[in-house]
């Protein structure tokens, strides 16, 4: 894994390839794990940092590139300069990508992401022009949420 957050090999081995990843800060009562990144695997870290750093509103950090991108979002990531700081996205390249298959499969989803909106018929076209699509099972039997699929094939959904 490719990571630029500053960690020790040691640390980056134990969070292993891709999933969600930790720093630890210090609080009062010894050491605590702060959310840090959400680290999604992919085909190309730049092209799936760039739709999601358009759908929050986001820029990418310095230095990114094919293999490895971290999104920085307004208030700052999580560091030791910043420990109140947001936890954030990155993306990495994984040369043997194979996209999650959802419901079931067999590639099934281990997580997937949710944003909140205030009105989802209204945000939904600027998530399709994104590169998005409206995936083809939709659960939610009262609109509360609808199913996504960003450009690498990850499923996420729009929630009000």
């Amino acid at each position: 894994m490719a990571h630029r957050r500053g960690l020790s090999p040691a640390v980056m081995d134990a969070c292993g390839r891709g999933g969600a990843t930790f720093a630890l800060m210090t609080s009062s009562r010894g050491l605590k794990p702060v959310l840090d990144l959400i680290v999604l695997d992919c085909p190309d870290a730049l092209v799936l940092g760039e739709f999601y750093a358009s759908l929050l509103g986001w820029s990418i950090e310095d230095g990114a590139d094919r293999d490895w991108v971290t999104l920085a979002p307004p208030e700052g990531g999580v560091s030791p300069q910043n420990p109140q700081g947001r936890p954030t996205l990155a993306f990495q390249r994984i040369d043997d990508w194979v996209a999650p298959t959802w419901p079931g499969g067999d590639h099934p989803q281990q997580f997937h992401l949710d944003f909140s909106v205030s009105d989802i018929d209204a945000a939904e076209p600027g998530v399709l022009a994104l590169g998005a699509h409206v995936h083809d099972h939709q659960p939610s039997k009262d609109g509360g949420f609808r199913v996504y699929v960003d450009p690498a094939g990850h499923p996420f959904c729009l929630v009000r």
